[in-house]
């Protein structure tokens, strides 16, 4: 069996070594519920506790201010929808329907969110549009904000073209609003998925209310996310029952990966010590270097490739291309097929037929829209693979033009 390739790390990432390591006990002897008060239940709830405040550390908040969720999904939903319904609990009338801002170019899990608000009349929400490079212009966002603006959510970097936004920028845009009208009540949240492993994740800096951490994207293992909700803000759940995750997120929690997260989160944290950008600097040259490679080789050797999204404001592992005349999905399927895992656009949306929407937000037609194709890097990928990548690449493209 030929050797397979996987290109497509912004999807999921393979579990670290560590991490399998660390959960194994949880699988097995250490198997007591959270709640329950005696030794067996008391283990699982230290580990727990253990997690929350690795998580914390490395975003700089407090142990208190991390609920933990069974993904990105349910984070993102949680912030946005337990915002909105907390004004809608507390019969905030003079406030309703609030108003969302958000952006164009977000992950479905917002997006349907903000979908959902708008329909059941509890919302009312501005869609930002971006530049041609994908990024969200600060003044923009403060020329939407509105007396009754409950929430700004902003993804830091996008998962389809890996577009970095100003975040830090935005999140003091917005206390300065606050400082110049106190009855503004804004509420920031930023996705912040895709950029755990690169950027700078301390949300002091940042200065956001709200923010979502995934753990399948960091090494470690699906069914595990966590928000941060700042002390003070007020977020209605969505799950109700035992009161778990301080009354936020009722249900047993999934405590093998809320374990595994947390030796995630570790890994990249130990690394100089830091949450800064190139946490673990000799690993994300490499990436960034491996996807230069890539994207010179491509678009030096493939007519009619161009880079998508921003050329200096990108993730380090993310390559974006699209060719003309060529449909996206064809490619995945001959890639796939030549033992190459790449995807056309967020994992997520994957089953949609439909063109990007982040393309289409960018200004491409729909035929454009639906040519691209997205290539991530991770700590494991080589430079062979890269090579080999390239090669398969170019090669499916000249058979799928000839096939036309």
């Amino acid at each position: 069996m030929k050797k397979r390739i996987y290109l497509d790390y912004a999807a999921t990432t393979p579990v670290d070594p560590k991490v399998q390591k660390a959960m194994a006990p949880y699988l097995k002897g250490m198997f007591g519920n959270p709640s329950s008060a005696h030794w067996f239940g008391q283990q699982t709830k230290t580990a727990i506790e253990k997690a929350r405040g690795i998580v914390s550390s490395f975003l700089n908040a407090r142990p208190q201010e991390i609920v933990f969720t069974s993904g990105a999904t349910e984070a993102n939903n949680l912030a946005i929808q337990g915002v909105l319904r907390n004004l809608v609990s507390q019969k905030e009338t003079k406030f309703l329907p609030a108003h969302i801002i958000t952006s164009a170019i977000e992950h479905e899990s917002v997006l349907s969110s903000c979908e959902v608000l708008e329909q059941e009349e509890i919302a009312e929400v501005t869609y930002i549009p971006v530049d041609k490079e994908g990024v969200v212009r600060v003044e923009d966002v403060k020329n939407a904000v509105k007396e009754n603006t409950a929430l700004v959510s902003i993804m830091y970097a996008n998962s389809e073209i890996g577009t970095v936004q100003p975040i830090a920028e935005i999140g003091e845009m917005i206390r300065e609003l606050k400082t110049k009208n106190y009855k503004l009540k804004t509420v920031f949240h930023t996705d912040a998925v895709q950029a755990v492993q690169f950027l700078d994740c301390d949300v002091q800096k940042l200065k956001v209310d709200l923010l979502t951490v995934s753990s399948h994207k960091i090494y470690g293992p699906k069914g595990a996310g966590a928000l941060y909700v700042k002390d003070g803000i007020s977020i209605a759940p969505l799950i109700y029952g035992g009161g778990q995750e301080q009354g936020m997120r009722s249900g047993t929690e999934n405590v093998a990966a809320i374990v595994g997260m947390g030796v995630a989160i570790g890994e990249i944290s130990r690394f100089a010590g830091s949450r800064v950008a190139g946490q673990n600097p000799v690993q994300n040259i490499k990436i960034r270097q491996l996807r230069d490679l890539l994207i010179r080789g491509i678009l030096k050797n493939v007519k009619g490739a161009e880079l998508t999204g921003s050329k200096t404001s990108r993730l380090p592992n993310n390559v974006h291309v699209r060719v003309q005349g060529v449909e996206g999905r064809d490619m995945v399927v001959s890639l796939d097929q030549k033992g190459i895992a790449i995807s056309s656009g967020s994992a997520c949306s994957e089953k949609n037929q439909e063109p990007s929407h982040v393309l289409l937000a960018l200004g491409y037609s729909l035929e454009e829209a639906s040519s691209g194709v997205r290539i991530t890097l991770g700590k494991n990928t080589t430079q062979d693979e890269i090579q080999k990548g390239m090669k398969v690449f170019i090669l499916a493209v000249e058979q799928l033009r000839r096939s036309l």
